[in-house]
């Protein structure tokens, strides 16, 4: 069973990010703040559970949660600030939408920036801590983690009726052997992440042909 929380006595958001690693689309991020002492046995690292159970979590932890939001940050701005910067701005984004203020957050991985909340013209900085494969081990972790894929896969599943050839219904922009077959067969998209090395050959992708 996951824990309920790490922080004691305090109104805690769980982060977690989905598409770091992919060659095409936003990064999206979910912040999510649970009940006290929430259970549910279901909810696991979004990683582990099927396509089928994602979803059906996903509505239960709508139902559920006291807050949660969901942040994007789009290709461009990857590759302007990179993808680190960029999953940590996806998480602030979330947390800027939370309709509820925590006064702690839990972030899924090692790397994460003070995040600030504004109250009566004061901004003070909000305390968190990292928690390596945090969603596996947090509730509120696993449930931000459900939120960014399932809304992820919904924005990669819309690509892909504009640009089937890249089979984005299945591989979600990952860098699948078919993804990058279709990269070098057609040039790249105006959702492909041109600081990346898109064919895997060690070159940054900045030169293909954009489809339009």
């Amino acid at each position: 069973m996951l824990a309920s929380h790490y922080y004691e006595g305090k109104v805690e958001a769980g982060c977690d990010e989905a598409g770091r690693g992919c060659l095409a689309g936003s990064v999206y991020a979910a912040a999510v703040i649970l009940p006290e002492n929430y259970q549910n046995e279901l909810l696991n690292d979004s990683k582990q559970l099927t396509e089928r159970r994602r979803y059906e979590l996903r509505e239960i932890i709508q139902r559920d949660a006291v807050a949660w939001a969901v942040g994007i940050v789009t290709p461009e701005e990857i590759d302007r600030i990179n993808i680190l910067n960029a999953s940590i701005l996806a998480m602030h984004r979330a947390l800027d939408q939370l309709t509820v203020r925590p006064e702690a957050i839990i972030v899924d991985g090692n790397r994460f920036r003070p995040y600030c909340s504004v109250v009566g013209g004061i901004s003070t900085n909000i305390p968190h801590t990292t928690i390596v494969k945090g969603d596996g081990k947090y509730l509120s972790i696993a449930a931000a983690s459900i939120l960014a894929k399932t809304y992820r896969d919904d924005y990669m599943n819309r690509l892909a009726e504009e640009y089937p050839q890249y089979d984005w219904l299945s591989n979600k922009g990952y860098p699948t052997k078919k993804h990058r077959e279709a990269i070098r067969q057609y040039g790249i998209t105006p959702y492909h992440r041109r600081s990346y090395n898109l064919l895997g050959d060690g070159q940054l992708s900045i030169d293909f042909p954009d489809l339009t």
